[in-house]
């Protein structure tokens, strides 16, 4: 196992061209990335981590905007790219940089299909390899500058030893059987679609998660949601950084109309009340005025046959994954137990058009899929 070197920090259009006249001669990159998800209203990647044999490299976004080359290598399925647990880093590129990406190997979903007891990188690294990674800056802000030379050197721990790790994966997937399967979930995986940052006030229903207030009530609740998002963009920082969101329905309940009965509300301390109080007494007071929103329609529920059909499928589900010592979800998705539930398919030519199963999946499960589906049928 390679001992960790001083990682490169890349800065300088100088350093990103020494940087990636390297990085393109290479069969394959260890890749991840660090957000200021923490510190920010809208966050951007910070950082990009890539390792390639005996060199880390650490790339700096915020002074590079232009990483001429990097989306191509991103893209380049003959360049296979290794993250450790890829989705939301792929979603962070594809928002901020407009990337592409083929050619990539998960070791977390590997190690998930190979039924590994332990997921976490961390605790990989600790398990496979007796590497013990220093967690401390796990909440670090990414976005500062000048960044401290531990802050960089811990980045780089989580891109230098993929590569090992990825061929020890490999192997035994090959061993397994699972090599296909791989594929077809980072293949999965390489295609999410990032969706756009765009405030919805009325996404404020999900505060509640199950709890009623007074039409009224719901009406302030939806002013003080726009307040905080309105806060949040004009300070720069996340969401619950300004108010949680049990403290905008604490309010929305108590609804005080002046400052000194914001006291024992969740989150109102003394420093907030000083910076909010005016603003929170007077969106409730706006609230009080407004139209009552309309509560979202409900989704209808699905036919009692398809229920069923759920139900038998979860079951076999779930027996299966036992057998083979994984989670549940490595064997079928949930979204794909409902599109069969629903589709309800009588042959391998129905069973074809579920889009939610892999071909793999067809040919090892579908039998078993279609032998579920006809029994429930006659049972019910």
């Amino acid at each position: 196992m390679p001992g960790l070197l001083s990682p490169i920090l890349v800065q300088t259009p100088a350093a990103w061209r020494d940087c990636f006249a390297e990085l393109r001669q290479q069969p394959r990159l260890a890749v991840d990335t660090e957000s200021n998800s923490l510190y920010a209203y809208q966050e951007q990647v910070c950082l990009i981590q890539v390792s390639v044999p005996g060199r880390d490299y650490i790339i700096d976004p915020l002074s590079l905007p232009d990483l001429e080359g990097l989306g191509g290598l991103m893209a380049d399925p003959a360049v296979e790219k290794v993250f450790h647990a890829a989705e939301y880093d792929l979603l962070s590129m594809k928002r901020d940089h407009g990337y592409q990406f083929a050619g990539l190997f998960d070791t977390m979903l590997a190690a998930r299909i190979l039924g590994w007891d332990h997921l976490g990188l961390g605790s990989i690294l600790d398990q496979e390899f007796g590497i013990k990674v220093n967690k401390r800056f796990q909440r670090a802000d990414w976005g500062r500058r000048p960044l401290p030379p531990e802050q960089i050197a811990y980045a780089s721990t989580d891109t230098h030893y993929l590569l090992a790790l990825r061929d020890r994966l490999e192997r035994e997937l090959t061993a397994a059987g699972r090599a296909a399967e791989a594929r077809a979930s980072f293949d999965r995986v390489a295609a999410v679609t990032p969706t756009p940052h765009a405030f919805d006030p009325d996404a404020f229903w999900r505060l509640l998660n199950g709890r009623r207030l007074a039409p009224q009530q719901n009406a302030v609740l939806r002013e003080l949601y726009v307040f905080r998002d309105r806060e949040a963009q004009r300070r720069n920082l996340p969401l619950f950084k300004v108010f949680a969101n049990r403290t905008l329905v604490e309010l929305a309940e108590a609804l005080p109309r002046r400052v000194d009965e914001l006291e024992g509300i969740y989150g109102l301390t003394s420093r907030v009340v000083s910076r909010y109080g005016r603003g929170l007494v007077g969106t409730v007071r706006r609230g009080l005025r407004a139209k009552p929103p309309e509560p979202p329609r409900r989704r209808a529920r699905p036919p009692a046959a398809a229920v069923a059909r759920f139900e038998e499928l979860r079951a076999w589900r779930k027996r299966r994954a036992g057998e083979r010592g994984v989670e549940s979800d490595v064997i079928v998705s949930r979204e794909a137990l409902w599109e069969l539930a629903r589709g309800n398919p009588r042959s391998a030519a129905e069973l074809a058009g579920i889009n939610s199963l892999d071909d793999w999946q067809r040919r090892e499960y579908g039998q078993e899929l279609l032998g579920v589906l006809s029994r429930t049928r006659r049972e019910g």
